[in-house]
């Protein structure tokens, strides 16, 4: 019992082993039982997982308020919609990964599967390493702030890019590390094929596999941006780790759900770009009011304010192409 009550990274054991047991029940519920066969997920199911997750993670909020208490909580859930709301660009590049691997829909959720655990992992070491630094370095804050702001005023002024796979740097060490088969194998990884000069038997990487490391790739440049937001809103690294997981895996679910109407979101770009700007600036308008930290709940309602009127213009600006789509 000692055990469980030491603390680790501030927050004692069982906490964090109550978080990680009720993620990992989740994953083999998913994949175990949920959806044990591959399958196209579609839209209807695609929304009850995502209200799900949702559901559990605002639900979490009122574990953290009982254990860490009201500003805590508002700090978690600031923290969950910050993250979940900048994981939307992932979406856009998962798609685009999908259609230049040609991964059928009944795959997808395979690969977006076995994709999280490789985020739960990734996430855990860089905010366990920022977590660390800041402990000892309170000024990096300052840093995080200052990127946050200049990453969020670039991202206001830049134009839309294509993205070319062909030339990404990844890509090509994969395809210079393995062996690699043109066609999908069913929703293997990995398949073994005579060697065409040797003929002996030799371990290929499908496609499939490609997309799955792509995915990860993608989400930790992603999290360049996304973790240190977290932290200008909370040094508290059990808050920080439990908001990221619970916004990626709801909006993995959602995936399926918005791949197909992610142009009704071209202007949310913007709203993001504010919102960076602001988690940015928050230490330093702490600063010059004398405040320890920006209030949590003002920084809540803003979050909250920024993304509401990014969704409403995105809907508004777009509710042409929607007329256009039904009629079609």
């Amino acid at each position: 019992m000692e055990l469980l009550t030491t603390l680790f990274l501030g927050t004692p054991i069982w906490m964090w082993a109550f978080f990680i047991g009720l993620v990992l029940t989740l994953l083999v519920l998913d994949l175990g039982v949920f959806n044990k066969t591959d399958h196209e997920i579609g839209v209807a199911e695609s929304l009850k997982m995502s209200a799900l997750y949702i559901a559990l993670g605002v639900g979490f909020s009122g574990f953290v308020w009982w254990q860490l208490g009201s500003t805590a909580t508002a700090q978690y859930l600031t923290a969950f919609v910050v993250e979940k709301t900048l994981a939307l660009d992932n979406i856009f590049v998962i798609a685009l990964i999908f259609g230049f691997f040609a991964i059928p829909r009944e795959y997808q959720h395979r690969v977006l599967f076995w994709g999280i655990l490789g985020v739960i992992v990734l996430r855990g070491i860089m905010i366990g390493l920022g977590a660390t630094i800041v402990a000892s370095y309170h000024w990096v804050l300052y840093v995080f702030a200052v990127f946050l702001v200049l990453t969020g005023i670039k991202m206001l002024f830049s134009s839309e890019k294509e993205h070319d796979l062909h030339s990404n740097p990844m890509l090509k060490l994969m395809k210079r590390w393995f062996h690699v088969t043109d066609d999908l194998h069913g929703h293997d990884f990995f398949v073994k094929k005579p060697h065409p000069t040797t003929g002996k038997l030799v371990r290929y990487a499908t496609p499939l596999f490609l997309a799955l490391v792509m995915i990860e790739f993608a989400d930790l440049i992603f999290a360049v941006d996304s973790v240190p937001a977290v932290f200008t809103i909370t040094t508290d690294p059990f808050i920080v780790y439990t908001s990221n997981i619970f916004a990626i895996l709801g909006l993995r679910a959602l995936y399926f759900a918005l791949a197909a109407i992610l142009h009704r979101f071209a202007y949310l770009k913007y709203a993001l770009s504010l919102l960076l700007v602001f988690i940015g600036s928050k230490i330093f308008i702490a600063d010059a009011f004398g405040w320890e930290k920006f209030p949590p709940m003002w920084s809540l309602g803003i979050t909250f304010a920024i993304l509401g009127a990014g969704i409403v213009v995105s809907l508004w600006k777009t509710r042409h192409d929607e007329v256009g789509s039904t009629a079609a």
